[in-house]
């Protein structure tokens, strides 16, 4: 007999079951409407939980990175390598590099793909489903780069591995595939805004850099995850710029020629770190992993021999320029040394990242040329600290051809709003410089094409990769048997379907149009048959409940067929078949999604 005592457990069972029952429909109700373009509600909750993500493994990444070399009592600062006697600076870079080999040689090929290169062809092939063992990876391998003194950056790891949490949250949850591409981009921001205590860089980075796209309805969930993310590391790390500048301001318009000479070398500065970092990837990829990353750790160090300021993130060197803290040749030597030592560490493969080396070497490259404009014109020039600034902001929108990111980045990271017009001359001439001279790509883009993959913004296939097909499936279909007689039809159509799923037993054998059987049609037909099926029936092509508009269309083209059945699983079956859709399904949703 059963009992209605609440705390008898044989009635606790059945109340857990609904309430799990419950509590499964909301969330397959929420993936399908996930899969809408305009989900703005839910994309921003989601948006928010990314942050959240990604906020606390990017505070744990900077302080394991912070913290290593200190805690074993080699540095009293992360960032003073310059300390460490000669034989550290030569050793350290190669042992990291060797042990990087080894570890990265555990792991299968697939898994060793790291870094922002990783995370845009995952969006371009896989639709931003990052995964976890690459991520894994990514965040000691990085750690390791960073703490053994490489010319790396912090930047590369950090974005991987945002996106790579954000990514894994949604595939956890079972999202559909457009919005998890939205938390991916979420993912990219909130780890640079954590990162460096830049919420609007990281916004503009994740779609001008990353996305390649800007879209009114993705920069909502991607600004709450930026907030959310440097909230979490200002409470850690506090509210303070990452570089402490002083005063800097344009003496004079007529300093915009010298600027302008600026934007020219920097530009040329950039195309060769491109072309470098592409070249030596292209020349060595064939070597043994271990080899090209320890030989990567030998050329660092020997760059640190002459230069110690080029080991690191760097950071330290670029605050010691703004304040006008070296002097002419010293800058002049760290500038070069690190473009050395930047191409080895990125094209041989390590995994650290390109841009922050790019901060280190428009600053110091920057200041020299500040440095001799005001030695020519002392009294009508602006100090070196400010053509420095102009360095920054001109090498990394040079370098990732993404100027308004470059701009949002270096007034974040100073403070200091005087940069903002004299930085947009110097940014579009080197960004002109490299891309119209020098005819270089992107450096991402650079490096994902000389692997094989052609990366380019396609404004069609990125509006179908905004909406889902459970959006926009049809789910007025009916199951006929393949030989159904005339009533078996009749019965069928009676509840005016869109759509026959013909059916041979529980296997899925064709679908078509209501609208297209012979009776319906107008067609002339055999008056003793005239509901039959038609002999032939059409092709069709199986995508899962998760996959967008454009996933469908990719199976239409490989399948040459019409219409696609929303299923799970690999066999279509008569069961498991939750809608369908054709072509003129998919060609209007590209329509709607710009």
């Amino acid at each position: 007999m059963g009992s209605d005592d609440p705390s008898d457990p044989r009635a606790a069972r059945p109340r857990r079951a609904r309430v799990a029952a419950a509590l499964r429909s909301a969330l397959d109700d929420f993936r399908l409407y996930l899969s809408r373009a305009d989900a703005l509600v839910g994309l921003s909750l989601l948006g928010v939980a990314a942050g959240l993500v990604t906020g606390v493994v990017i505070v744990a990444f900077r302080m394991l990175t912070e913290w290593s070399l200190v805690l074993a009592g080699l540095l009293p600062n992360a960032e003073r390598f310059e300390l460490l006697a000669w034989e550290w600076r030569l050793g350290l870079p190669i042992a990291g590099g060797l042990a990087i080999g080894l570890l990265f040689r555990l792991f299968a090929v697939g898994a060793r793909q790291v870094g922002p290169v990783h995370v845009m062809a995952q969006l371009a092939a896989h639709g931003g489903r990052m995964p976890w063992r690459n991520a894994l990876l990514q965040f000691v391998g990085g750690a390791l780069s960073i703490v053994s003194g490489h010319s790396v950056g912090r930047e590369g790891p950090v974005i991987h591995v945002g996106a790579a949490s954000a990514s894994l949250l949604g595939q956890w949850m079972g999202l559909p595939n457009n919005s998890i591409r939205t938390l991916v981009a979420c993912g990219v921001a909130g780890a640079i805004a954590a990162s460096f205590n830049t919420p609007i860089a990281g916004v503009v980075f994740a779609m001008e850099v990353v996305m390649l796209e800007y879209t009114l309805l993705g920069f909502a969930p991607v600004i709450l995850a930026a907030v959310t993310a440097t909230s979490l590391s200002r409470l850690v790390y506090g509210p303070d710029p990452a570089f402490a500048v002083p005063e800097l301001h344009l003496v004079s318009l007529l300093e915009l020629p010298w600027i302008v000479l600026l934007g020219v070398v920097i530009g040329c500065m950039a195309a060769a770190y491109v072309a470098g970092v592409r070249r030596v990837d292209e020349r060595f990829r064939h070597l043994p992993l271990v080899l090209r990353t320890t030989l990567a750790g030998a050329i660092c160090g020997l760059c640190a021999l002459v230069a110690p300021e080029i080991m690191g993130l760097g950071y330290d060197t670029v605050q010691l320029t703004l304040i006008g803290g070296i002097g002419l040749g010293a800058l002049v030597v760290i500038a070069a040394t690190k473009l050395v030592a930047t191409i080895a560490c990125g094209g041989l493969g390590l995994p650290g990242g390109l841009i922050g080396p790019m901060i280190v070497m428009g600053a110091t490259a920057g200041g020299a040329l500040g440095v001799v404009g005001h030695a020519i014109v002392p009294d009508a020039s602006a100090s070196a600290a400010f053509y420095a600034a102009l360095g920054m902001v001109a090498m990394m929108g040079a370098s990732l051809q993404a100027p308004l990111a470059a701009l949002m980045a270096i007034l974040e990271l100073t403070a200091n709003p005087n940069t903002m017009l004299p930085g947009m001359v110097a940014v579009i001439t080197a960004f002109l410089v490299a891309r119209v001279v020098f005819r270089q790509d992107p450096m991402f883009v650079s490096i994902l094409r000389s692997r094989g993959m052609d990366f380019r913004f396609d404004p069609v296939a990125q509006a179908l990769e905004r909406t889902g097909v459970g959006a926009v499936m049809s789910r007025r279909f009916v199951a006929v048997e393949q030989g159904a007689d005339e009533a078996a039809l009749q019965r069928a159509l009676s509840g005016r379907p869109d759509w026959l799923l013909v059916v041979k037993g529980d296997e899925v054998v064709g679908a078509l149009r209501a609208a297209d059987l012979p009776a319906l049609s107008g067609q002339d037909v055999d008056e003793a048959t005239p509901w039959s099926l038609p002999d032939v029936l059409p092709a069709f092509a199986t995508v899962d409940l998760n996959a967008t508009l454009r996933e469908a269309r990719a199976a239409l083209e490989k399948s040459r067929a019409d219409v696609v059945l929303v299923c799970g699983g690999r066999q279509p079956r008569r069961n498991r078949v939750y809608g369908l859709l054709g072509r003129a399904t998919i060609d209007q949703g590209a329509g709607q999604g710009f």
